[in-house]
C-alpha cells in the first residue's frame, strides 16, 4: 500500500538533500516574538533570514507545539488520497508535538479505519531530524513497506547524533538551560558552550570550550570518536554560512570521502540557540 512519509517544520531540510527522493509532506509550526505569531515551513510568512534579522535586533522568539487540530488537517486529506502515513516527530525531549500527533491519530483511525498512521518519536530536532528523515524517505525510494521502516527508523534513531555549538548564553540562560550567572561569565570568557541531543531527545551541555576554534576542534573529536558511516553528513547553521564552510573543510580533512550537506537551522530551534549556532549530525555508535 501507498504511503507518505511526514514530518515537521523542525526538520529544517536543506532543498538538496531532497533531491530524487519521494515526495514530503511538511506540517508548518508557530512561533511568536513580542505577541506576533509566525508560521515556518509550507506557506508560512517567516523564514530563516527573516527569522535571524529579528533575532540580532535583540528579540527573543518563543515556540508552541503543533495542535491535534493541525495535525488533523495535514493528515486527512493524504488519507483521503488512500495513503497510509508515516509521521517522523520532532523529539519529545523538547516538544509536546508527539503526544498532540497521537490525539489527532486516535481521532483519525475511528474515521479511516482501513488506513495505517504511525507515528515515531525520532528523538532529533532541526538538521538532525532532517538526516533522520531524508535517509527514511531513501528507504522509501527502494520500495521499503510501511511498518518495515517505522520499526528502522525507531530503531536507528538514537544513533543520529547531534553535536553543536552556540554563538550566545542568551537563549539558553532564557529557555533555563543555564544560569543568568553562567551565562554572564561564559560571555566574558567568549565560551562557545558544546551541547548535544541526548538519549531522551533533550538538550545537554556537555562542555564549555573558549572560542570558535576550539568549540569546533571538540565537535570534530566527538564525530571521529563514534563516526560509524561517513557517507553523509549534515552541517548546520544559524546564520553563519561561512563557520559552517570552515567545518565542512574540517570534516574534510578528517573524513575525505564524506557526502556532506549544509542546512539552515530555523525558527523553532533557532529560538532558543539563537543566532550563530553550528551543528555536526553525523550517524554514530553512540550519542
Amino acid at each position: 500500500m501507498a504511503y507518505r512519509i511526514v514530518t515537521d517544520a523542525t526538520a529544517d531540510l536543506a532543498e538538496n538533500m531532497l533531491e530524487n527522493l519521494p515526495t514530503l509532506t511538511i506540517v508548518p509550526m508557530t512561533v511568536e516574538c513580542e505577541g506576533v505569531s509566525y508560521t515556518y515551513g509550507p506557506s508560512g510568512d517567516i523564514d530563516a533570514k527573516k527569522f535571524y534579522e529579528l533575532q540580532r535586533q535583540g528579540n527573543f522568539f518563543k515556540t508552541t507545539s503543533v495542535n491535534p487540530r493541525c495535525y488533523v488537517e495535514i493528515f486527512e486529506p493524504l488519507l483521503e488520497l488512500g495513503l497510509d502515513i508515516l509521521y517522523i516527530c520532532v523529539t519529545s525531549g523538547m516538544s509536546g508535538c508527539y503526544s498532540n500527533a497521537l490525539l489527532a491519530i486516535s481521532q483519525l483511525k475511528e474515521k479511516y479505519p482501513q488506513r495505517q498512521i504511525i507515528v515515531v518519536d525520532s528523538l532529533c530536532a532541526s538538521v538532525g531530524e532532517g538526516f533522520l528523515v531524508a535517509e527514511a524517505l531513501r528507504m522509501q525510494a527502494n520500495n521499503v513497506m510501511l511498518e518495515d521502516l517505522a520499526l528502522w527508523v525507531d530503531t536507528q534513531k538514537k544513533n543520529v547524533c547531534h553535536w553543536f555549538t552556540v554563538d550566545t548564553f542568551e537563549h539558553l540562560k532564557l529557555g533555563g538551560r543555564v544560569s543568568a550567572t553562567s551565562a554572564a561569565m561564559g560571555t566574558l570568557l567568549q565560551i562557545k558552550p558544546l551541547l548535544r541531543v541526548d538519549e531522551q531527545g533533550s538538550l545537554e551541555v556537555m562542555a564549555k570550550p573558549r572560542g570558535r576554534k576550539n568549540a569546533m576542534k571538540a565537535q570534530l573529536q566527538h564525530m571521529m570518536n563514534t563516526l560509524q558511516d561517513p557517507h553523509r553528513i549534515v552541517i548546520g547553521h544559524g546564520d553563519n554560512p561561512e563557520a559552517a564552510q570552515d567545518l565542512a573543510f574540517a570534516v574534510l580533512e578528517q573524513v575525505p570521502d564524506a557526502q556532506i550537506y549544509i542546512a539552515e537551522i530555523g525558527p523553532v530551534i533557532g529560538s532558543h540557540t539563537g543566532p550563530g549556532m553550528l551543528a555536526l549530525i553525523f550517524w554514530g555508535s553512540e550519542r
